[in-house]
């Protein structure tokens, strides 16, 4: 049976997505945000509230957004925690360097493997922001032929039940392939 839990975001996994961009001084800032995820086949939605990223992004249409990792879990998390309207260069603590994407007008985080470079299509009701993405770079140190590969990446999602940051597991099966084995017309 069943137990009613009642309204929870409790979509499992919750990519930690980092958010990066440029303010009105050229500084790069970034934001840890847990709502997030692929609206179509070239966009990503994020949900943001008021921050000094939304803030850097009605200047300059552009972020990227980078998927935190194990090895960066306690940056990732400290970007999240600590606001950019307090602490200006919130870079300084994490350690983290940046280079400037050659496809939109902000920051890649160097440190993290994995970065979509996006621009800014549009805001819905204030708080769900629709980019499309324009290019995505990867460290080679993730790659095997040319693709990401999960063996060598180790991305990280948060969990919002516990209020933790997992990660993910192992292969347990082939998309688009599994479903067939219940397939009795061979």
């Amino acid at each position: 049976m069943k137990k009613s839990l009642g309204v929870k975001t409790y979509i499992f996994p919750q990519p930690v997505l980092i958010i990066a961009t440029y303010d009105e001084h050229g500084q790069p800032n970034a934001m840890n945000a847990a709502w997030g995820g692929m609206a179509d086949d070239n966009e990503i939605m994020v949900c943001l509230g008021s921050h000094k990223t939304t803030a850097n992004l009605a200047i300059n249409k552009a972020c990227t957004i980078a998927i935190g990792d194990i090895k960066n879990v306690t940056a990732c998390d400290y970007v999240g925690i600590t606001s950019a309207n307090n602490t200006p260069d919130k870079f300084t603590k994490t350690g983290w360097t940046t280079t400037k994407s050659a496809f939109v007008n902000a920051p890649i985080i160097n440190e993290l493997p994995l970065t979509l470079e996006c621009s800014l299509i549009k805001i819905v009701d204030g708080l769900k922001y629709f980019f499309r993405i324009e290019n995505v770079s990867a460290d080679e140190s993730i790659l095997t032929d040319g693709k990401v590969d999960l063996n060598k990446f180790q991305p990280i999602c948060f969990e919002p039940a516990e209020h933790s940051y997992r990660a993910l597991g192992a292969k347990v099966g082939q998309a688009f392939s599994e479903g067939r084995k219940l397939n009795y017309d061979k």
